[in-house]
């Protein structure tokens, strides 16, 4: 990947960012319609009220302005400078507080104590603000008015999507949540890499579909999922993508199923790009792809990210920022996905259609002059180890994982040997 992909990704972080976003609401329409300058999402509204399985999509919040403002009326607290500043999904309210009463509505870090921390308030009427808290305990005593003009209508949930069409219908699922306020790396990241992603898709010819889903956290997926139940079926690989542009090393989740060809696909890809990246095994805790994993549909669909959820410390913090996302760890991780794509796509089982010793490479030609080529020991390795394990029972990963070598050298070898009728399809 290029420095100005990078630059490319940073940018439509920053251009997300400012945004209040929630689960429902014109800040998630906003942040649709920035990524519609890149894919051509289609856009869906579910009325407010629809049961999806077990809940129903929630009423619409839209947020106008929020404030506190001292006796002097001076804004010592204003939504208009972070959209972390109100609880998000807050009621209205309009009144003069006491500080002792006011504190009870604020919520801070003492612990982190110059950083706004991220709360909600989807599911329990209550409305609150957030703050640093080095600024609450700035405040002197005295009487403060807190405004929030906010409102719960009647209205709908919005979530886009883009099918990317391949040879079969066969499905790639590729899901990022988008309802969080102004949070660079969750979920901006996971925004900017996949619409990058489906814009480079669209001029490409696969053997698989794509499915780009940009759904709020948890009630988006649920909702994605009871009105798509015949579309999961042909889902056959899936990913979730969150938190990828800090300076962590990329650690994977596997899916429920643990052993499934995204999980493999991923875990060759990082072997090779990032080997101090983490793998880890399924938890039903995190984001959606607990809700694609649950045990009614039980989609392979694994987690990618970089520092985990919830283990660094501006995790849902102001302290993510644009700051604490790197252009080159978003490229970078555009370039993994990328990788594990492109080994969903390739990946097959041949045979050896010479399997009684070794056929006679070099009157073929295929021995490479190591002198010429300082890649050349490393494929004609390769020619060894396809020769030896395509069997029909190994698929290409399978030998490339046995052999040590990138799935893509395995994979280029593979096409070398087919056309000289050496491997055919199993």
């Amino acid at each position: 990947m290029t420095a100005e992909t990078g630059a490319a990704l940073h940018a439509l972080v920053a251009g997300l960012y400012p945004i209040c976003r929630s689960i429902t609401g014109d800040g998630l329409r906003r942040s649709l319609d920035m990524l519609r300058r890149h894919v051509p999402l289609a856009i869906h509204e579910v009325p407010s009220g629809t049961a999806v399985f077990d809940w129903t999509v929630p009423r619409e919040w839209r947020i106008r302005d929020a404030f506190i403002e001292d006796s002097a009326g001076r804004r010592v607290l204003d939504f208009r400078a972070s959209s972390l500043h109100v609880v998000s999904y807050s009621a209205a309210v309009d009144a003069v507080l006491p500080l002792a009463e006011l504190r009870r509505h604020i919520h801070t870090l003492p612990a982190q104590p110059s950083v706004i921390p991220y709360r909600t308030s989807y599911y329990a009427e209550a409305w609150g603000f957030c703050m640093a808290h080095d600024a609450l305990e700035a405040l002197p005593e005295g009487l403060y008015r807190a405004r929030i003009d906010a409102e719960h209508l009647d209205g709908s949930l919005t979530y886009g999507e883009y099918l990317h069409r391949g040879e079969t219908e066969e499905e790639v699922l590729l899901s990022a949540h988008c309802c969080h306020p102004s949070l660079a790396n969750d979920n901006c990241s996971g925004m900017a890499v996949l619409a990058f992603l489906a814009a480079r898709m669209a001029g490409r010819r696969t053997r698989l579909s794509y499915r780009f889903l940009f759904a709020p956290g948890t009630i988006g997926a649920i909702t994605w999922l009871a009105r798509n139940r015949e579309t999961a079926l042909r889902i056959r690989h899936g990913l979730v993508v969150a938190g990828v542009g800090d300076a962590g090393a990329a650690t994977y989740k596997r899916s429920r199923r643990g052993d499934a060809p995204i999980d493999a696909a991923m875990a060759h890809v990082l072997q090779h790009a990032e080997p101090s990246a983490r793998l880890r095994d399924f938890s039903p805790y995190g984001y959606d792809e607990r809700q694609f994993c649950s045990p009614g549909f039980d989609l392979p669909v694994g987690l990618l990210q970089r520092s985990p959820y919830g283990e660094f410390p501006e995790y849902h913090t102001s302290a993510d920022d644009l700051d604490f996302v790197r252009p080159e760890k978003l490229a970078a991780s555009l370039a993994l996905i990328e990788n594990a794509l492109s080994i969903l796509e390739q990946d097959r089982h041949l045979r050896n259609a010479f399997p009684f010793c070794e056929p006679q490479l070099g009157r073929r030609g295929l021995y490479a002059a190591l002198g010429g080529d300082p890649d050349a020991a490393r494929r004609n390795l390769a020619m060894l180890w396809l020769l030896n394990q395509a069997d029909g029972s190994r698929s290409l990963l399978d030998i490339a994982e046995r052999a040590a070598l990138p799935f893509a050298t395995i994979a280029a070898t593979a096409a070398v040997l087919e056309r000289e009728g050496l491997l055919v399809p199993d």
